[in-house]
């Protein structure tokens, strides 16, 4: 499935022919076992002081800001809903009579959405499909892409609960400050690297230090974990708004690809409230998904 798996399919040409002809009877009754990778190739942005806004000429910054406010990913959603409202009316075109076609209807969206999309993408969904079924660590997951670089992309379990707090835990994975050891820590993936997700606005963003994954929603590693901390002392965030997970998921650049091709995951964009923090580690999170899609099944 990912970088350790069996002799005969670490070939990444022949990925998915392998996969089918020779790990196919073997892939339900085994649990993959990843290499350690450093947080280095985590590629989350450093600040000189910890918790200062970066500082960058006005007409720099106001540009910035226009990009990251713009929020690309409802259009985008707008514009699909639209499509598949047109598509399922009677007549899928309607000429006036000055021989005009007429566009797709204006349709809103609701706080939560998903649709399918083609490749996956920072931000997205991965969405486990039947052939992961029987799999333990991958069935029915819901993963969140954090990642797309060139080092492969790199995401976290969503729905993978925890009934233990860090300090419980004791992760060597994450070496955190009293602020955070109550708070549960969730099963993110079988790659050995200690992460979190933290939802906020220009305070947590002009820390310099959070890697934006979506709108309003950002990730770090155990060494922006101090910073964090930090911030919560300061009020500029609440301790709520953070979500650690022990462990991450990585492929090679092409590797996701050729799982997606071989029918492994279904890809979907989606709102922040989605993966919002509440349902972080939720087991409906991946059925809650495949409904938002108007999907009972994505296979």
């Amino acid at each position: 499935m990912f970088r350790t798996m069996e002799a005969c399919c670490l070939s990444s040409n022949s990925f998915t022919k392998s996969l089918e002809a020779c790990c196919l009877s073997s892939i339900k009754s085994r649990i993959f076992v990843q290499p350690k990778r450093s947080s280095s190739n985590f590629q989350l942005r450093k600040a000189t002081t910890c918790c200062q806004s970066q500082s960058n000429s006005p007409s720099s910054r106001d540009e910035e800001n226009m990009l990251l406010d713009a929020d690309w990913r409802s259009f985008r959603a707008r514009l699909v809903a639209g499509e598949q409202a047109f598509s399922s009316q009677e007549s899928s075109q309607v000429t006036d009579p000055n021989g005009m076609v007429n566009q797709s209807p204006s349709v809103s969206i609701g706080d939560k959405w998903a649709h399918a999309i083609h490749e996956p993408e920072k931000g997205c969904l991965l969405i486990a499909t039947e052939k992961l079924d029987g799999v333990h660590i991958f069935e029915r997951t819901v993963i969140l892409i954090l990642s797309t670089g060139p080092l492969g992309p790199m995401g976290i379990i969503l729905n993978r609960p925890s009934l233990m707090s860090i300090k419980e835990m004791r992760s060597s994975a994450l070496d955190v400050s009293g602020t955070f050891a109550d708070q549960p820590l969730f099963f993110g993936g079988p790659l050995e690297e200690g992460l979190f997700l933290v939802r906020g606005g220009e305070g947590v963003r002009n820390s310099g230090v959070f890697d934006e994954v979506m709108k309003g929603l950002y990730y770090g590693t155990k060494e922006s974990v101090g910073c964090g901390a930090e911030m919560v002392k300061r009020n500029a965030v609440n301790v709520d708004e953070f979500r650690f997970f022990d462990g991450y998921c990585g492929w090679e650049e092409e590797q996701l690809r050729d799982e997606i091709r071989a029918g492994y995951w279904a890809v979907a964009a989606c709102s922040p409230d989605v993966v919002g923090l509440a349902t972080a580690g939720s087991v409906g999170l991946w059925e809650e998904v495949l409904g938002l899609m108007g999907q009972k099944k994505v296979w």
